[in-house]
């Protein structure tokens, strides 16, 4: 299991910008039968964990002693770093209910013996699992995808055992349109071709002036 260093927190409000200056996360730990309580962790060690984890895989905490969920991460929008995380503490012999990232896999010959285009729908699938069965990702074989016709559903991932989908068994992840037939583009104009277009009118013009004469 991941694990990750953390110490308590009575920092809050405009006080922590010196502490995140210095490399330090806030966070909370919270839970169903867990009172809130207010951390710090380092953003380096955090980055690294959040990177293997997601939202779907256990961390251990060292203070509280927790086994967390990565629940919610707020990001400055400007640097793009994490500021603030939200751990959600679990019971582990109850299931719980995550968003789990969608990998894909396989070829279809759809596109590839059909130029068709890969529609990804869903990038996340939503699953309930006791906390240690938690899969990290979800593989999905686009090889079924042969024609256009063809789709793969929710019903078609192939789930670990102690995982079941919450989301519709119906709901589509991934499908192949047919290649877009490309619009031949109307040559734009030149100078010398509107040069040319209004040297003929005026020839034009004056053919019609003399016939009326």
């Amino acid at each position: 299991m991941l694990t990750l260093l953390t110490e308590p927190r009575n920092v809050f409000g405009k006080g922590l910008k010196a502490f995140r200056e210095k490399g330090k996360l806030p966070a909370v730990v919270y839970g169903r039968k867990k009172k809130p309580h207010s951390v710090f962790v380092n953003l380096a060690d955090f980055k690294k964990v959040w990177k293997k984890a997601g939202e779907s895989t256990l961390v251990e905490l060292s203070e509280p002693k927790a086994n967390v969920v990565i629940h919610d991460i707020a990001v400055d929008p400007m640097s793009d770093e994490p500021i603030h995380v939200d751990f959600y503490a679990v019971d582990m012999d109850k299931p719980i209910t995550a968003s789990v990232p969608v990998v894909f896999k396989g070829v279809s010959g759809a596109v590839k013996d059909l130029g068709g285009v890969l529609v990804k729908v869903m990038h996340e699938v939503e699953i309930e699992a006791l906390p240690q069965d938690l899969p990290h990702e979800l593989h999905v074989d686009i090889s079924l995808l042969k024609t256009f016709e063809d789709r793969v559903s929710v019903k078609d991932i192939g789930l670990p055992k102690g995982v079941k989908a919450t989301s519709k068994a119906e709901e589509v992840i991934a499908l192949v349109e047919p290649p877009r037939e490309e619009v031949e583009a109307t040559p734009a104009l030149t100078i010398a071709d509107i040069e040319v277009e209004k040297k003929g009118k005026k020839e034009e013009e004056g053919a019609e002036e003399e016939i009326q004469t």
